[in-house]
């Protein structure tokens, strides 16, 4: 688990040969999610495939996070809606209390049982992430206060997707990154003010490698 460019670029070697290779990214985040969320999408290149976003929220009020991450990271970011479908160069954010999935190039929202106490569960969209685009996505997490996530970072390494988390000593609350790198299912562990950095390298060395 390292932040090398050799990992990145060794990442980038196991794609398969369409251009784009990546078709989708999620990001989980928790405690501490809102700054790492504008830190990350801010530095991100913009050619970018679509992002989909799981942050713990309030379910009790409505969430105003996709007006304020767009107007932070100036990139279109909306409030997920269930059945649209997901556009490249697009950023995606669950809702509070709802579970968000992908399926087939689109949204699916669930009002299904709280896992690991949330809803929505990091591990509910990661793992839907895997069965859907297995080695065509990038899996990020990002600072947290619970475990949520840790098996759904497992479960897109196991379809072969690039898996990515930010240093626990660069995290606001360390848990939740933490034990994603404990499933030894983490490529690359990189500092915060990295990881978009990082995410464009992957997205760019995919490219050059396929054409």
């Amino acid at each position: 688990m390292t932040s090398g460019d050799g990992v990145v670029a060794a990442a980038a070697k196991k794609r398969v040969s369409r251009d784009p290779w990546c078709d989708l990214v999620a990001i989980g985040a928790s405690a501490g999610g809102l700054a790492a969320l504008v830190d990350v999408l801010s530095s991100i290149d913009s050619d970018f495939p679509a992002v989909v976003i799981v942050q713990h929220l309030d379910p009790r009020h409505k969430s105003q996070m996709a007006a304020l991450l767009e107007r932070k990271t100036h990139k279109p970011v909306k409030e997920a809606e269930d059945g649209e479908p997901l556009v490249r160069g697009t950023i995606y954010i669950g809702p509070p209390d709802e579970h968000l999935l992908v399926s087939q190039g689109k949204i699916q929202l669930a009002h299904s049982r709280l896992i690991r106490f949330s809803r929505p569960s990091i591990d509910i969209m990661f793992g839907s992430v895997a069965a859907t685009y297995g080695a065509r996505a990038i899996g990020v997490i990002l600072s947290g206060s619970n475990r949520d996530g840790a098996d759904g970072i497992a479960a897109i390494k196991r379809a072969g997707g690039i898996t990515v988390a930010q240093d626990p000593a660069t995290a606001e609350y360390r848990i939740m990154p933490q034990a994603a790198i404990d499933t030894g299912c983490v490529d690359l562990t990189v500092p915060l003010n990295k990881i978009g950095k990082t995410l464009t390298q992957l997205f760019t060395k995919g490219k050059r490698k396929n054409g």
